[in-house]
């Protein structure tokens, strides 16, 4: 039996505070307390350099990489010399990935999203290709597949995403985050698979925030110390249904409706963005973007004020998450870690994966009501309701979605993983 030792982890981009670099960062976590050493491939990494492989074609961005995408989905038909690109860009990127693994001795992979959304094919045909060729202990983690999205419904690319999102290989252990893309898994491509929630570290709570670093986020916001800080702490793309989120500020009839928003619109372009901003605009509602403010780590320094993602949080209300869809839901898990009330949308995940545990949340089907904001307004001024709230879903979480239940999944399947090594 070969013994791993050293990980290497496999993305696109692993930076920032997306939901699959956020989940790395756990995964590493855990897996470095339990004495595993962790390495990087990606396009752009914000990791430790001495640990990091940057290969800027392995990029969703890279500009090769984005002309390749404007010619492979909206289509049908794809030219002689678009093959041939993808051919070279795969060849590349597969030698790149081998001089990964002799690098660092590698012993296990986890591709993260790489096999699963193809949003750079050649990277995905590269690690595919390479762990054909060496059998190489893989374990693939798989947040958002391909047909779970509608952009990439309309292709020509067929026979790359048969072949590669994801492939189906016996060196490779499949692991996604929901029960519904299990089943999908099984279904579409008769891969059997593993299921771990998205998870975060309950066992260590929040330490309490300075007030004056609050009063500067909420000037920033242009916000008083009295106005209902309202936070969508998402991305702005289409699937977050932030519109819901502005109904909800409008029906609070607040003296100051705002929605503080704080992520950017991300791969997916501005025009949702201006979308949502013209229907705010409609309804009396200002939204506010403060993704500029936010870095992985806080920074004091003048001219350089920087706060964490949990610096907003617990400076917020209310959370408002009115998705249509969401491969699990990391902002609903970083919303009962903070102990804030929340207003969600019931999306499929929701419903099947989180909701079955009896979370204490204000919940909507499709649609906003007044009385769901009534409700949500009534709790708010309640200080022992809304403690308890709080308190019951801490402790459900800490339960059923903490490091240490990531840590009993993972590590089962690394002891498998080890046992099935030559």
């Amino acid at each position: 039996m070969k013994k791993i030792k050293n990980i290497g982890f496999v993305s696109t981009r692993i930076a920032g505070t997306d939901g699959v670099s956020l989940e790395i960062e756990k995964w590493a976590h855990v897996l470095e307390r339990n004495n595993y050493n962790c390495f990087y491939f990606a396009g752009e990494c914000d990791r430790d350099p001495n640990v990091s492989f940057i290969a800027p074609l392995a990029h969703f961005q890279h500009p090769e990489i984005k002309e390749l995408n404007s010619k492979l989905f909206g289509t049908r038909k794809r030219d002689h010399e678009t093959s041939l690109k993808v051919s070279e860009l795969k060849e590349y990127l597969k030698i790149r990935l081998y001089d990964f693994v002799n690098k660092y001795d590698i012993h296990l992979l986890i591709p993260e999203n790489a096999l699963t959304i193809p949003m750079n094919i050649p990277l995905g045909l590269a690690l595919t290709e390479f762990i054909a060729e060496t059998c190489f202990p893989t374990i693939a983690h798989h947040h958002d597949f391909y047909w779970e999205r509608d952009r990439f419904l309309v292709n020509a690319a067929k026979d790359y995403l048969d072949r590669g999102f994801p492939p189906d290989l016996k060196s490779i252990t499949h692991v996604v985050i929901n029960s519904i893309a299990s089943e999908q898994l099984s279904l579409r491509k008769g891969i059997s698979n593993f299921v771990i929630p998205n998870v975060y570290n309950f066992a260590e709570p929040p330490k309490p925030i300075d007030p004056k670093i609050c009063s500067e986020i909420r000037q920033i916001a242009g916000l008083s110390e009295d106005d209902l800080f309202v936070l969508q702490p998402t991305r702005i793309v289409p699937r977050k249904w932030i519109e819901r989120a502005v109904e909800i500020v409008y029906m609070m009839k607040l003296k100051n409706s705002k929605l503080i928003i704080s992520h950017a619109s991300g791969d997916e372009g501005d025009i949702y963005y201006e979308r949502v901003k013209n229907y705010a605009k409609l309804l009396g509602v200002e939204i506010v973007g403060i993704d500029d403010y936010i870095g992985t780590e806080r920074c004091r320094e003048v001219g350089e004020k920087k706060y964490t993602i949990g610096d907003i949080y617990q400076c917020a209300d209310i959370i408002t998450y009115p998705s249509g869809y969401e491969g699990f839901g990391n902002a609903f898990l970083e919303t009962i870690y903070f102990k804030k009330p929340i207003i969600v949308n019931r999306y499929s995940i929701f419903i099947t994966d989180i909701e079955p545990f009896g979370f204490d949340v204000f919940k909507f089907d499709g649609f906003v009501t007044e009385k769901i904001v009534d409700e949500a307004l009534k709790v708010i001024s309640d200080k022992h309701r809304l403690n308890e709230m709080v308190e019951k879903n801490y402790n459900i979480a800490l339960k059923h979605f903490s490091y240490e239940v990531l840590e009993r999944k993972l590590l089962n399947i690394i002891k498998i993983v080890e046992s099935e090594c030559i």
